[in-house]
């Protein structure tokens, strides 16, 4: 497999490793109802604003392995350095963290590498890297990636994620027709791409769509439906849709309305192989009785599917003067070929196609929550849709660790809303904004926003929002007592049992029972502490095993054999993500 090699990729990675683990910080709840509170929402949705190589970081604990999509639209390095989110890589927080990590280690026989050595693409792969090693470890083995980028490093980053993620989960390389064009090349740039990967090649995925254009057609003819207007003018004015809006075939095969407006295509029962020959045999017209004409080559069924799907007991004669008998269609007399009948609302969606073509409506959806010059260039809320709905999974939790204005979060409350959904969505943003723009959009989504005609509902909603805290573990590796007690016991009960830790008590060190093992964080800010008989007094809880943390042992291995006790020494034994 052709491998991808840059200026500081040494360096880096294996850097993921090697990010402290910071604490959340929960700084609001937030509800549609009651706006914001000092209490946690436990609502699963969250907001986090800190350099999302650390959030991802701190979001391991309670979510690898968890996240069923992720979407990121990282920086493009189109080199352009006038965006409110700096899209050359040279924002000072990138340039101070790659400093940093390229830094030579002491002992470390390569030569230290500055971040001026590096071209922009270094610095962009730099930069990705480690985040993309993070991301891939909290995705689950079902999980899914989507990423937008445009053809200033689609090449690059097809690499890198063959690197990581492994060239057999590629799923596609999707190209966005933003129908707007960029004509900066002599040329007009009407599209970017959107990369698809999977978790795990043994996670079968099929990705769907609604077809384009579906509410408008739904929407016009339950319009006249309810003016009980003739079928036939309803399918003159839907043909009038269908020609000014160019809709695909998907589409526009469903031109055909019973009585009760339900919109039908009639589908050809030829025998479809141009070299071989399907069955003969004779299918009766429902009013002349007579043999209607069999095609040149054959049926497409057998006789026992026609009788299944045929229902002479149920003959509606269409406003047309054709008939539909069950699920077949006949003509007003049999020298025509029967057809067979298929349902609009029984194919409301196709595979999710290669090309997506969606007008980059991005700003327009911001304008209409902010009013102007808010954000540059954010992605349409449509294009979320479209990708989150293309699998099928309404709890799945959505990552977006480029979060920016806050599109995905608007997606995933508006396709809750639309189908009854609970997916949740965890957004990282680093900048200023992450509160101003990013939460406040997600508020305003909640509640609604607009005026008069323009007036949106809100989704309702709740989500909590987070700061980076402080490094869980100091320079000397040692727990670092600033970041508090019960951040340490809910770190060490996470990375003994992957689960929500609910345990409030500090007084005997008890941090929870999960299947059958009791855990212990024997602890003190101010001196050891020791496993010892003495020590055992301190164990109320009953288990079939016990796993203590305390900063010695003094207990027999023997008799910790016999009784299940499990000693992990502080901090030494404490699991670091």
């Amino acid at each position: 497999m052709p491998t991808l090699n840059w200026i500081g990729k040494d360096k880096v990675i294996s850097h993921h490793q090697e990010v402290p683990y910071r604490v959340l910080e929960h700084k609001y709840g937030f509800t549609s109802e009651k706006g914001e509170q000092d209490k946690p929402t436990e609502s699963g949705n969250k907001i986090i604003q800190g350099d999302n190589l650390e959030a991802l970081k701190s979001l391991l604990p309670e979510y690898e392995g968890k996240i069923k999509c992720i979407y990121i639209d990282p920086p493009y390095n189109t080199g352009k350095e006038n965006w409110t989110y700096n899209d050359n890589v040279n924002h000072p927080k990138i340039k101070k963290w790659l400093n940093a990590t390229l830094k030579a280690k002491e002992n470390d026989k390569v030569a230290s590498i500055g971040v001026d050595d590096l071209t922009r693409h270094d610095k962009w792969l730099c930069m990705m890297y480690p985040r993309l090693k993070l991301l891939h470890k909290l995705l689950s083995d079902d999980g899914i990636i989507f990423i937008s980028i445009d053809e200033n490093e689609v090449h690059n980053l097809r690499l890198m994620l063959d690197e990581i993620f492994g060239i057999n989960n590629f799923i596609e390389q999707l190209i966005w027709n933003k129908r707007v064009p960029k004509n900066d090349k002599g040329i007009g740039n009407i599209h970017e791409y959107v990369l698809l990967y999977s978790k795990e090649k043994s996670s079968q995925h099929r990705f769907v769509q609604l077809k384009e254009g579906l509410d408008d057609v739904l929407d016009l003819v339950s319009k006249h439906k309810k003016k009980k207007s003739d079928i036939l003018e309803t399918k003159r004015e839907l043909n009038k849709l269908f020609k000014k809006n160019g809709y695909d075939r998907g589409i526009t095969l469903y031109n055909n309305l019973d009585s009760n407006y339900d919109l039908f295509g009639k589908i050809n029962l030829s025998w479809p192989n141009g070299q071989t020959y399907g069955p003969t045999f004779d299918i009766l017209h429902p009013v002349t009785k007579k043999p209607c004409k069999v095609p040149d080559r054959g049926w497409r069924w057998k006789k026992e599917t026609f009788d299944e799907y045929l229902d002479y007991e149920s003959i509606e004669e269409l406003a047309d003067g054709s008939y539909k008998c069950g699920k077949i269609w006949f003509a007003k007399d049999e020298n025509t070929q029967p057809s067979s009948i298929k349902y609009l609302y029984e194919v409301k969606d196709f595979l999710l196609r290669s090309i997506i073509s969606l007008k980059s409506s991005g700003s327009i959806d911001l304008e209409n929550i902010f009013g102007k010059g808010k954000f540059d260039y954010p992605k349409p809320v449509n294009l979320l849709e479209l990708l989150i709905n293309s699998f099928e999974d309404k709890n799945a939790i959505i990552l977006d660790s480029f979060a920016g204005s806050g599109t995905t979060a608007h997606a995933v409350l508006n396709l809750n809303k639309q189908d009854d959904g609970n997916r949740k969505f965890i957004l990282v943003e680093m900048e200023d904004y992450a509160n101003d723009i990013t939460a406040e959009r997600v508020k305003r989504v909640t509640k609604g926003y607009g005026k008069d005609s323009k007036k949106v509902e809100g989704t309702d909603g709740a989500f909590d929002f987070y700061e980076l805290g402080l490094p869980l573990f100091d320079n000397n590796h040692n727990l670092n007592e600033q970041v508090g007690i019960e951040k340490i016991r809910e770190y060490i009960w996470f990375s003994e049992t992957r689960t929500p830790f609910t345990e409030t008590s500090e007084t005997n060190y008890f941090l929870g029972k999960k299947d059958d093992s009791v855990y212990y964080f024997i602890y003190q800010k101010n001196k050891l502490t020791t496993l010892d008989f003495d020590a055992l007094e301190l164990i109320k809880m009953k288990g079939e095993q016990y796993v203590v943390y305390a900063d010695n042992c003094l207990l027999p291995k023997d008799f910790m054999a016999k009784n299940n006790i499990i000693f992990k020494k502080i901090p030494r034994d404490i699991t670091r993500f």
